[in-house]
């Protein structure tokens, strides 16, 4: 389908039991003229690009509904009285699930006297078997009449799923024992049952009323499970979901106003008391204050913020009262990117589920075709009604789907969770394929290793001038000045020094230097030609320090008064204090660093030193246009490129390289171009992504592993006697729940920075 026009919606899809609803749904809508479709039946959504002038939003829900499903468009990401009632009963509530509880709680009851009265011989009174008739109906009935019903519906379309199993068996099992009880001589008095984990084959009347009820139980105890770790799997993007806030109060006519959040728009001012979330992103106007943003970007310390300062929505205020001009409302948050991004990642498929998706497919028709073979056989072989009756349930209750279905997309809800609450959001499911393969990273230097921002990193004087006077003069000078390098002088000089003095007379030559009167000295800050240009004598030691800073990568600033040059400051983008540990981690993850930058050798050398980079892995003087050769070059090398980039110039890169990784931190086309995003712009993120990200590819292939094998073991076992139907219920419904709680041990992701 061509992407001119095709719009994308997700459609919530009800009543899917099993992988083989899913995949009929989506056969179903793929058929569609103009329509591209993936369903999920972990999440129970479509996902649906389609054309608008070849079908509309209605006919893709009236395809659906047409099939024996329920489908309708979602609420939003507005905060629900489910979401509600989810957080305040716990991660794996919901309205399914409670309704599960009950059916499964009277159906144990019911079921499991007569499951007693089965298997412990000594228990059969006189007419035992007619109690146990009592006691199964309801469960047969009404226990298993969501199993019958999507039997029936899918029947009536031509469809088989794991239903028609479960209905078929169940169905059978009671058909069976009411001709045994009304026919066949198992309603007599005084009638006993031997109890066997085998089928018997002797002529003997058996009843499998024990199977029926049993199996429906086991089966609904698998589904409510199943259902619960369902929901406990999804927590983590209903926790982002939940996090806005629903009013606001907004700064109109000189008051404050309480609106509805919808209500707000970019460039009002409204207010955030200490304890209350930041309603949406925003620069802050007025006030100092300490922000909370662990659920936004996984770090626990609060970060300082004054006028000025980006703030996020959904951040929590720690400190005193602000007042916030808003510049992002709805959709365009970072809280609404990051629900976007990670519901996108939840509702795909890895590559790694196509064959789980074949193998379901055609799954239960041949299960149907095996029940049915192994039924001939048996008779054929005249091992008698009973154990060919009994190895054919067999077969039909322990063939489980389920298990192949929720293989992958229950790692993918667990893993991508979690990483949300890391503040790491992975963009897709196939970007975990890329993750395992990765053996280089490249890093961009400015804003991503370094800081992005200048810093006094040293002062160097002559021998009599005290450190002290030197940077109390040349902060005055710079505080009249907004170049970068004069922000670091000035906040260096008031951080260490208190207030600095005025400067009077100020005046600047871009990019070389500035001069002015300070307490009535004459002060001149620039480059060795500024100062000589202005008047000002350099010395044979202060040429040396400008030459040791230089060499050193950083920016020479010198300092003169009274006719003489003093002192050299040196400034620097720094690396952040986490970089080092960051590549690191790297290597330990059998990844090579590599350092590429636009700036000069020498300081991209200085910054590879910092942080543990070799010499040879550093590539400095590239413009943006060539970042993206580099990529291509070391790719045509054999090398699986990661990149981790923030800047604009590096979208390319990002876009290019087999994983891109953007810092949050930086510009919106870097964040779009790549496939994961560190939220908190913290380096040691990107190793914690990678390692989320193998680590849930590696559960997702243990998933399938067993969800095969279990069949591939059971199947032959059911099939050749060896398999009471109870066992195989039993087996069949926790193959499901299994496969769930092995996905939820990703809950459990602790990152390295911890």
């Amino acid at each position: 389908m061509s992407e001119a026009g095709a719009q994308r919606i997700e459609i919530e899809v009800g009543g899917m039991t099993c992988a083989s609803c899913a995949l009929r749904v989506e056969k179903k809508l793929n058929r569609m003229p103009g329509v591209e479709a993936s369903v999920n039946y972990a999440t129970e959504r479509a996902t649906v690009r389609y054309a608008p002038a070849t079908v509309t939003t209605d006919s893709l829900l009236a395809t659906i509904a047409a099939i024996g499903y329920t489908a309708q468009l979602p609420v939003g990401p507005a905060q629900s009285a489910t979401d509600e009632a989810a957080a305040a009963r716990g991660a794996g509530w919901s309205v399914e699930t409670d309704a599960l509880r009950a059916r499964l709680v009277i159906c144990a009851a019911l079921a499991i006297p007569v499951v007693l009265l089965a298997m412990v011989p000594v228990l059969q009174f006189d007419f035992w078997q007619w109690l146990s008739l009592t006691l199964a109906a309801p469960v047969v009935v009404w226990g298993a009449w969501p199993f019958h019903r999507a039997a029936v519906l899918n029947a009536r379309h031509g469809a088989v799923t794991m239903d028609t199993l479960i209905s078929v068996g169940v169905t059978a099992a009671f058909g069976w024992s009411l001709w045994a009880l009304f026919l066949g001589g198992a309603g007599d008095p005084g009638m006993h049952m031997p109890f066997d984990l085998m089928p018997r084959d002797d002529a003997a009347p058996a009843l499998y009323l024990e199977v029926a009820a049993g199996v429906t139980t086991l089966i609904v105890l698998g589904r409510y499970l199943e259902s619960r770790a369902k929901t406990r799997s999804g927590a983590a993007l209903r926790a982002l979901v939940t996090l806005g806030v629903k009013d606001v109060a907004v700064m109109r006519g000189g008051a404050e106003v309480v609106v509805p959040i919808a209500d707000l728009r970019v460039g009002e001012l409204f207010v955030v008391r200490p304890g209350e979330r930041i309603a949406t992103d925003g620069i802050l106007e007025t006030g100092t204050s300490a922000i909370d943003s662990s659920m936004i970007t996984g770090e626990s310390i609060p970060v300082e913020v004054g006028p000025g300062a980006s703030v996020t929505g959904a951040t929590i205020n720690v400190g005193g009262r602000l007042i916030v001009r808003a510049v992002r409302v709805g959709a365009d948050t970072a809280l609404s990117q990051m629900v976007r991004l990670v519901g996108e990642a939840q509702s795909g498929k890895a590559p790694v589920q196509r064959l789980a998706d074949r193998v379901a497919a055609v799954f239960v028709p041949v299960v149907i075709v095996l029940a049915l073979s192994t039924l001939t056989f048996w008779l054929i072989d005249g091992a008698g009604a009973t154990k060919a009756f009994t190895a054919a349930v067999s077969v039909l209750i322990i063939a489980c789907p389920c298990a192949l279905g929720l293989a992958t997309p229950t790692a993918l809800l667990v893993g991508t969770g979690r990483g949300a609450q890391l503040g790491i959001l992975i963009k897709g499911p196939q970007i975990l394929e890329s993750t395992r393969r990765v053996d280089t990273i490249v890093m961009d230097k400015t804003g991503t290793i370094t800081t992005g921002e200048m810093a006094l990193v040293a002062i160097l004087t002559d021998a009599i001038t005290p450190r002290a006077e030197a940077l109390r003069l040349a902060g005055a000078l710079e505080a009249a000045s907004e170049h970068p390098i004069a922000r670091a002088i000035t906040m260096a000089a008031q951080h260490e020094l208190g207030a600095v003095p005025e400067v009077s007379e100020f005046a600047s030559s871009s990019g070389l230097g500035a001069m002015g009167c300070v307490e009535g000295r004459r002060v001149i800050v620039g480059q060795a030609a500024f100062i000589a240009q202005s008047g000002g004598n350099l010395s044979g030691s202060i040429r040396r320090d400008v030459e040791a800073t230089q060499a050193a990568g950083q920016t020479a600033v010198i300092v003169a008064w009274d006719g003489e040059a003093r002192s050299v400051l040196a400034v620097a983008d720094v690396p952040r204090a986490t970089s080092a540990e960051a590549v690191r981690d790297f290597r330990s993850l059998s990844l090579t660093p590599y350092l590429l930058t636009g700036d000069h050798e020498r300081a991209a050398l200085a910054v590879a030193a910092a942080v543990g980079i070799s010499p040879d892995q550093v590539i400095a003087g590239v413009l943006p246009a060539e970042k993206l050769d580099v990529i291509r070059r070391l790719q045509h090398e054999g090398r699986v490129v990661a990149m981790v980039g923030d800047g604009v110039n590096d979208a390319a890169a990002l876009a290019q390289a087999d994983l891109g990784i953007a810092m949050g931190t930086g510009a919106d086309a870097a964040i779009e171009a790549s496939d994961l995003t560190l939220v908190g712009g913290d380096l040691r993120s990107a190793g914690d992504a990678i390692r989320l990200s193998r680590r849930t590819l590696a559960i997702i292939k243990g998933n399938l592993f067993w969800a095969f094998a279990y069949n591939v073991a059971a199947i032959p076992l059911a099939a050749a006697g060896l398999l009471n139907p109870l066992v195989a219920g039993a087996a069949m419904a926790f193959s499901s729940v299994f496969v769930v709680s092995n996905s939820l041990r990703l809950r459990g992701f602790t990152p390295s920075r911890a």
